[in-house]
C-alpha cells in the first residue's frame, strides 16, 4: 500500500478558519487546527481554549481574547463576529479559536453566517467536543451496547439564558443517555423536570469539570442528589454533566486515574469495576 504524507490546505491572507480547539489536551487538536495555529497573523480564542492549546500559536500572532462567559462581562456575538470581517479585510490569516466543536453549541454557526453576508472565505475545521472527548477522558463512553443506542446532547439553558426553551419532559421520555452542557448554573432545575418528566431520582449521573485538562474534576451522583453533591464538592464551570446508565461504567473505565494514581482497573461485564492499588 502507498503511503501518503499529511498535505495541509493553504490557509490564504484574508480568510478565516473557524476551528475547535477540542476539549482542553492539546493532543486533541486536529492536524487542520495545529496548522492554523502555526500559520495565523490573529486568533481570536474564547473562554474554553486552554493555555497549552494557545501556546502553539506562532509568536508573531496576535492574540485576541473573545471568550463569552455565562454571567460575566463578554463581548457581544454582533463584535466578536464584526471583527473577524474586520481582521479579514486587513488581508491576516484569522483563526477564530473555539472550545471543543464550533458547531456543537459554540455559536460557530452564527459566525460563519455573518462571514458568507460579509464576503469573507472560510474554512470550517471540526474538533473533538467535550460532550464526546471531555466524558471519554473521565472513563465514560456515551454509547455502550449494554446500555444505550442512542444518545441526545443538549445545552442547559436557551438563547435567554433560561431553560424555558427545552422539552425537559420530552427529554425524559427518550434516549436513556443525555449530555449536558452548561448545565451548572440551572442543575437542579434540570433535574426536577427530567424527574417530572419520569427519570428516576437514582438515575446516575456524572459531572466533568475541566475536562481533559491537569485539574479535571469527576463527580459521580444521582439525578435526585446532583445539584446538592455538587455544590458540596464544589463543582465549578466549565462542566459536562451526563445522565444515564453509562456514568456507571466510569468504575471500570477511569484509565486516566488508573495512570496518574497507580491504580489497576478490574472491570466486570456491567461495568462496575473494582480497584485496587499497585506498589
Amino acid at each position: 500500500m502507498e503511503r501518503t504524507s499529511y498535505s495541509p490546505p493553504a490557509f490564504e491572507p484574508g480568510h478565516v478558519w473557524l476551528c475547535g480547539a477540542g476539549p482542553g489536551d492539546p493532543g486533541l487538536l486536529t492536524l487542520h487546527a495545529l496548522h492554523a495555529l502555526q500559520n495565523a497573523d490573529a486568533v481570536v480564542y474564547d473562554a474554553l481554549v486552554s493555555d497549552g492549546v494557545l501556546g502553539l500559536a506562532r509568536p508573531e500572532a496576535e492574540l485576541e481574547y473573545a471568550g463569552k462567559r455565562g454571567g460575566k462581562p463578554s463581548p457581544k456575538q454582533a463584535d466578536i463576529s464584526l471583527r473577524l470581517v474586520r481582521l479579514a479585510r486587513e488581508g491576516k490569516r484569522v483563526l477564530r479559536l473555539k472550545g471543543g466543536d464550533p458547531f456543537v453549541f459554540g455559536r460557530g454557526g452564527e459566525e460563519a453566517l455573518a462571514l458568507v453576508a460579509a464576503g469573507v472565505p472560510f474554512r470550517i475545521v471540526p474538533g473533538v467536543t467535550a460532550g464526546i472527548g471531555g466524558l471519554a477522558y473521565a472513563g465514560i463512553p456515551v454509547t455502550h451496547r449494554d446500555t444505550n443506542h442512542a444518545v441526545t446532547f443538549v445545552t442547559g439553558h436557551d438563547a435567554t439564558g433560561e431553560v424555558t426553551g427545552v422539552d425537559w419532559a420530552a427529554l425524559a421520555a427518550g434516549p436513556s443517555v443525555l449530555v449536558i452542557y452548561m448545565a451548572m448554573k440551572h442543575l437542579e432545575t434540570i433535574a426536577g423536570r427530567l424527574m417530572d418528566g419520569g427519570r428516576a431520582g437514582d438515575t446516575p449521573v456524572a459531572i466533568v469539570s475541566n475536562a481533559a485538562l491537569p485539574d479535571q474534576r469527576v463527580l459521580e451522583t444521582t439525578l435526585a442528589a446532583a445539584h446538592a453533591d455538587a455544590a458540596s464538592a464544589g463543582m465549578a464551570p466549565p462542566c459536562v454533566v451526563v445522565v444515564g446508565p453509562v456514568a456507571r461504567l466510569r468504575a471500570g473505565l477511569d484509565w486516566l486515574g488508573a495512570l496518574t494514581e497507580g491504580r489497576v482497573l478490574e472491570p466486570d461485564p456491567l461495568g462496575r469495576g473494582r480497584e485496587r492499588r499497585t506498589g
